[in-house]
């Protein structure tokens, strides 16, 4: 299987930037860094309504992402506190 290449939105950046605990940053960035090789690890869960979006859980934080398989990118789109992302 093919590496995806990894590449973020200009707000996913900011988000993560955010996130106050070095901690919780890096157990972000290893979990996204890892989509390169897995795109659909387990405990990655579709979201309803998009066709390619899914979600990764990590703590208390969401990672929303896009997977375009036909050109091995991964997409993330969206970082942030499990209370706030959906809103």
């Amino acid at each position: 299987m093919a590496n995806y290449s990894v590449v973020f939105t200009k707000s996913a950046v900011k988000e993560i930037g955010r996130i106050d605990s070095n901690a919780d940053r890096e157990r972000i960035l290893k979990r996204i860094h890892d989509l390169s090789a897995n795109p659909r690890p387990d405990g990655s869960k579709k979201l309803k309504g998009f066709h390619d979006r899914y979600r990764l859980r990590q703590g208390d934080f969401r990672i929303l992402y896009e997977i375009r398989d036909r050109i091995l990118v991964v997409t993330v789109i969206e970082v942030g506190n499990r209370k706030e992302i959906y809103r």
